[in-house]
This record gives structure tokens, sequence and C-alpha cells, in this order.
């Protein structure tokens, strides 16, 4: 396989035919949204002239071409303008997740900076960023990169807010359960980089802005002709942002946070005034998106029907409770097996969008694990009734929550197999360590970096009964 590094391992125990199903539909999605090949499919350069999509710049006419950027696909996303500009690339900086011993850039620095909590790496990072913004002018071009996970990654406080108050503040947002975007409204309103901000910068430089990114926001349309630009490009550190200083204090307030946040942080948004709101519209720069979260469930759906399976969407919008969707997804795989409703076996059903992991007391945290891992072992407690079932739960980008794991797969066989093994799967939802658990199963799926960010990518596989008597 392509992307999936550990399938030997996947494909040894359980129910083998259902897991490869699943599987090979999984990783030739991921192969397919690849950034790197993305990108080098719409962008060139000959001679002075870059074109990228159906635009292109004279580059004799620019004094400096920077690349920056940041993002858990950030790698994929530098390495192929890197790759593309060559030495007409004056200097580069990208701030990843995680630096795989593959990646080649040849005129850009790397950074690794923290997620989901911020780092001290990817604060200085930032301020080399800045600095090099501060230190151009109108004849220079600045190519952004960005997907998700920048808000952490590229990380600089408001003045007066520190680094350990921005980490802290982080992560008391995470443990709330809170949706993304009532995260971010609070983060993007405390960074001098995120929610517009970078961009912003730039402009007050006169430089000009490419954007090109790949969006993970739950709720966004599918894309169409990447290589057109994006009218309706929003949010990251060098797009318009949607929130309002008002939204980061509705979060506040609605979700208890005055006594759990750093005090700088609450003073810094109760006293803001107006002109440190986000910026809302940026008319004169160009941005291109690569991919939106529902992309990925539409290619899964177009590859399941050339392998000649049954195949629908189930939503492009699953948020909530991870374990809680997860055993959800197997009362629908019963309804399927039983019923034939809403659709026939065998079959497949696709789900994208960003479950959450409520944690109201660290005490009780004994491992490591993630949305995508809760998921899965959700589904496998309440599967073991449906023979042949399996689902396959993973962030698209390559890890899921504190592990290096992107995800896991179970089946109707694995809550048997824990009992077998003296493994809790009820005990590691409660306290947290399903990593601990699937990877004992080996059933924690591995990849590294995708190429990719967008968000959560679920199959689910609902074979006939009939196979199984």
């Amino acid at each position: 396989m392509k992307k999936i590094r550990n399938s030997d391992i996947l494909l040894s125990h359980g129910d083998i035919e259902s897991r490869r199903i699943v599987l090979t539909l999984a990783d030739e999605t991921l192969a397919r949204l690849d950034a790197y090949h993305i990108i080098r499919s719409i962008a060139s350069l000959d001679g002075d002239i870059l074109r990228v999509g159906s635009r292109s710049w004279d580059l004799s006419k620019k004094r400096n071409v920077y690349l920056i950027g940041a993002g858990k696909a950030c790698n994929a996303m530098a390495m192929a303008f890197d790759e593309i500009l060559g030495a007409r690339l004056t200097r580069g900086i990208a701030i990843v997740k995680i630096k795989e011993p593959s990646d080649m850039f040849h005129h850009t620095e790397t950074y690794v900076g923290g997620h989901p909590l911020p780092n001290e790496t990817g604060y200085h990072a930032s301020l080399e960023i800045l600095k090099l913004v501060d230190a151009s002018g109108p004849d220079d071009l600045f190519i952004a990169v960005i997907s998700g996970g920048s808000s952490a990654l590229m990380n600089c406080p408001a003045e007066g807010i520190s680094l350990q108050d921005e980490i802290d503040a982080t992560d008391a947002l995470l443990r709330t359960g809170a949706g993304i975007y009532e995260i971010n409204a609070v983060r993007r309103h405390i960074s001098r980089m995120n929610g517009g901000m970078l961009a912003k910068r730039i402009q007050a430089v006169g430089a000009e802005l490419i954007g090109v990114g790949i969006s993970d926001g739950v709720g966004g349309i599918p894309t169409s002709n990447i290589r057109e630009p994006y009218a309706s490009y929003a949010s990251t550190p060098i797009g318009p942002d949607k929130t309002t200083l008002d939204d980061a204090r509705r979060v506040i307030r609605e979700y208890h946070l005055e006594r759990r946040l750093p005090k700088s942080v609450t003073d810094y948004l109760a006293n803001a005034d107006p002109e440190r709101e986000t910026p809302k519209a940026f008319p004169g720069n160009t941005y291109f998106v690569l991919n939106t979260v529902p992309d990925s469930c539409i290619l899964a759906r177009k590859l399941a029907r050339d392998m000649g399976l049954d195949c629908r969407i189930l939503t492009s919008f699953l948020e909530g409770e991870s374990k809680d969707a997860g055993m959800f997804m197997a009362s629908v795989a019963r309804q399927i097996q039983t019923m034939g409703e809403p659709l026939r076996t065998p079959c497949l059903l696709l789900s994208c969008g960003e479950t959450t992991t409520r944690i109201d007391d660290d005490d009780v945290i004994e491992g490591h694990g993630g949305p995508s891992q809760e998921l899965v072992t959700g589904f496998a407690i309440a599967a073991a009734s449906i023979p042949g079932a399996c689902m396959l739960s993973i962030d698209t980008e390559g890890t899921d929550g504190t592990t290096p794991a992107a995800g896991g797969i179970t089946d109707s066989a694995t809550l048997a197999a824990a009992r077998a093994r003296g493994l809790d799967l009820r005990t590691a939802l409660r306290t947290h360590s399903t990593y601990e658990a699937l990877n004992a199963l080996g059933d924690a799926v591995y990849t590294g970096n995708t190429g990719t960010n967008l968000c959560d990518f679920n199959v689910l596989y609902v074979p006939a009964l009939s196979s199984y008597r």
C-alpha cells in the first residue's frame, strides 16, 4: 500500500476480507489526496513565468520570492513549491508537525512546531517569518502554503500574552469539547499570526501574496476547478477571518472558561478594542484551495464504485463525541445487515468531519489516544453482533490526537480478541488509553505524513449476513 505503512499487521487478524476492502479504499484515497502531486499538476515555472492554475506571475518583476507555510500537510505543499521555484526562491520557512526522513528541501528552512499544543520552536519560526515580512516591500512576492494545524504550529501570541499562556489557553480550550470554530474564535484573537493577522502584516508592507490552502473546516463545500482562484477563502493566518471578538468572548462565557484560561488571555479579550479585531477581507490577494473536507468522501465513493462496490456518503458533517459516533456507526451497520435499509449489503458507508473527545478530569487519563481511535473503539464494542462489519477511522494528516498513529481499524471480532488478551475496551475509553489498547491488538493504523489534512475520514464496510451463516 502507498500510504498505510503497517497493512501487513492490520490484515493478519480479524475479518481479513472486510479489512482488505476498507484498507485498500482508504489507502488509495490518501494517495490521490497528496498535495505534492496536486500542486505539481497545477503549478510550474517556465523561465521567469510562474503559473499557478489559470494565473501567471512574471518573477523578473519581483525583487524577492519568499515561501512561507505551516500546517500538518505543509511538508508536501512546501516541497512542491521549493522544487518548482528552485533557485528563484529567495528564502523559505515552513513549520511542520513531523519532519519525515524523505522530506527534501533545497531553499526552505523547516521547523518542527507543536500540535495540538504550540511549542517554542514554532514560536521562534513565526518570529523569523515576521522579520521576513517586516523587511520586505512592494516588489516582493510571498507564496504561502497553509493547511490545518497552522493555528498551533504558527504560534505567536499577541503582546502581553506569553507563549506559556498561549499553550495553557489552547490546552484548556481543547479539553472543553468545543467545536473547532469555537476554539479558533479564541485562538485567532490572541495571536499575531492567525485569523489573517499575517496577511494583514504582508498587506501593510505592500508585498503581493499568493495563498495556497487545504481547508479542513467542517461544513465547507467540495472543490470544483482548483485551477481557478477561490473567491471565498477565509481564516488561517493568510485569509480573512469570519470569527469576531464577540465570538471569542461568548465561547469563554458558554464554556465557563473565565477561571480556566490564563488571566492574560481573558484580560486581553475583555479589554480588546475594535482595532484588535481580525481582518475581514483581502481583495488584493490570490487564493487557491486544493481540497476541502468533503473531497475525501467524494473521491473515495468514486474509487469504491470503480472497485465494483455499492458505496454511499453518510455525512460530510460528522461532529460530536467520538465514542458515541462509533457506536452510532455500529447501529447503522446492524440496520443495514439485518433490515437491508437504507441500502443493501455488501456496501460501504463513508463519512468525514471532526469528532472530539471531552476530558473533564485529567486524573482519569491513563494512556494516550485520539478521536479516531476512540471512534473505532466505540464501534468495536457495539459491532460484536454484526458479523464482518469493519470500520476504519483516521485523521487524514497522519497523527490522531496525542499519538503517532493516524487512527485505527476494528471489526466484529475485535471485542472478543480484546477480551482474550485481557483488554477492556470500555476501560480504555473511560481512561482515554485507546492507543495502547489498539496497538496491543495490532489495530492502530500508521501512515506518517500523508500530504493532506482533511480532518477525519471514516470507512464502514457491511457484508451480507448470509456470508457468515
